[in-house]
């Protein structure tokens, strides 16, 4: 498909556009809002254990357990798994704030590890060489959507008898392997705040876990730590799932196979259209991988200037993320310098990610091409 000089200049093309996921179920949402308002029901309504029903057996998980956010959720996964104080959890040096942040508020101390270059996923290799006897556990993410290596971090983990809890919260309906995520390891975390594959309409998350006994202890920590009303076993928070976030999940979860497809489409676009194009870098599927595209991220040495090329040609894009964590104020206490993790602060200096979602129309992708090429001085050939 050729690209036009009135598409490269003439349409305008969201980082995200959720109008086109909401649009068709506005009026089944406030008919259901309208049902909430005259039941009352605004926590612990029958809509949450229906949503944790469907998105247990949607994911291949025997409980799930609804919670406030993705941080959340995957605080009380390493909290069930028993962390505390003294204890260490090797974390990726690529990642949003939240993984780290859960194991800090769990009382532990995140080791990092670097991430491989064609999964952005952690690399086995470096969690078995960031064991030490410390180690409790481990947190990989299923960075931009797609799953890393879980065979390799199993096998460590295995050795090494070390819980896993997956960071999912960008990966809702990936694969690899023959392993879904969520639920390859001890439990999974997943986020639902809305520009997620499968958003709610504010803050909401998920634990997945096959293990009867953490679910019940995550149920309980999310009310409390009771286990009945006025029942306090143990020290608990408010982070309920809210029966309103729960009515737009489930009325959201039987659109996500479609929606996601629809995200793979666009990725396939992008990876046809800019391969060979200036110095960029295309993301790679290893094999056995099916990744749900929530992030489509290319590399090049110089983000910003792309950046600022689109968004004067009204085209949305993001950094995900500019900074590894182990550079971040926040954890400067871990003592990492800059080149401790050369593969993360690589993706971390040259990642942009360019509009991908749902319903994003052919004029859109030929429209985001079309600049990136142009900027580069490249024309499509073909």
């Amino acid at each position: 498909m050729a690209v036009t000089a009135a598409s490269a200049t003439g349409i305008r093309v969201p980082f995200l556009d959720l109008a086109l996921v909401h649009g068709p179920l506005r009026g089944q949402l406030l008919d259901e809002l309208g049902v909430l308002i005259d039941t009352g029901s605004f926590t612990n309504g029958p809509a949450v254990a229906e949503f944790e029903d469907a998105f247990a057996a949607y994911s291949g998980g025997a409980h799930c357990v609804g919670v406030g956010s993705g941080l959340d959720a995957l605080r009380f996964g390493l909290l069930a798994a028993g962390l505390g104080p003294g204890d260490e959890v090797i974390v990726p040096a690529l990642t949003f704030a939240a993984t780290l942040e859960a194991v800090t508020q769990a009382g532990a101390r995140p080791v990092v590890a670097d991430i491989r270059g064609d999964d952005f996923g952690l690399d086995p290799a470096a969690v078995e060489a960031a064991v030490t006897p410390r180690t409790r556990a481990v947190v990989p993410v299923h960075l931009y959507g797609a799953m890393a290596d879980m065979r390799g971090v199993l096998r460590v983990a295995e050795k090494r008898s070390l819980a896993i809890v997956e960071d999912a919260c960008q990966a809702h309906g990936a694969s690899r392997d023959e392993l879904r995520a969520g639920v390859a390891g001890s439990a999974g975390a997943f986020s639902f705040y809305p520009s997620k594959n499968l958003g709610a309409m504010g803050d909401a998350g998920a634990l997945l876990t096959d293990d009867a006994g953490v679910a019940a202890q995550v149920r309980a920590l999310r009310e409390h730590g009771q286990r009945a009303k006025y029942d306090h076993e143990l020290g608990g928070y408010t982070s309920r799932l809210d029966t309103l976030q729960a009515v737009v999940l489930l009325r959201k979860l039987p659109h996500l196979d479609r929606w996601n497809a629809e995200r793979a489409a666009a990725a396939a676009f992008y990876s046809e259209a800019l391969v060979g194009v200036g110095d960029l870098e295309l993301p790679t599927v290893p094999a056995g991988s099916r990744p749900v595209w929530h992030l489509y991220v290319v590399l090049t040495e110089d983000p910003d200037g792309l950046a600022a090329f689109l968004r004067e040609r009204r085209i949305g894009t993001g950094r995900h993320y500019p900074r590894p964590v182990h550079l971040e104020a926040a954890y400067a206490s871990l003592g990492h310098e800059a080149g401790r993790f050369p593969v993360a602060e690589d993706v971390a200096a040259r990642c942009l990610s360019l509009p991908l979602f749902p319903g994003i129309g052919a004029e859109q992708l030929e429209t985001v091409a079309g600049a990136v090429r142009a900027y580069f001085g490249t024309r499509r050939t073909g």
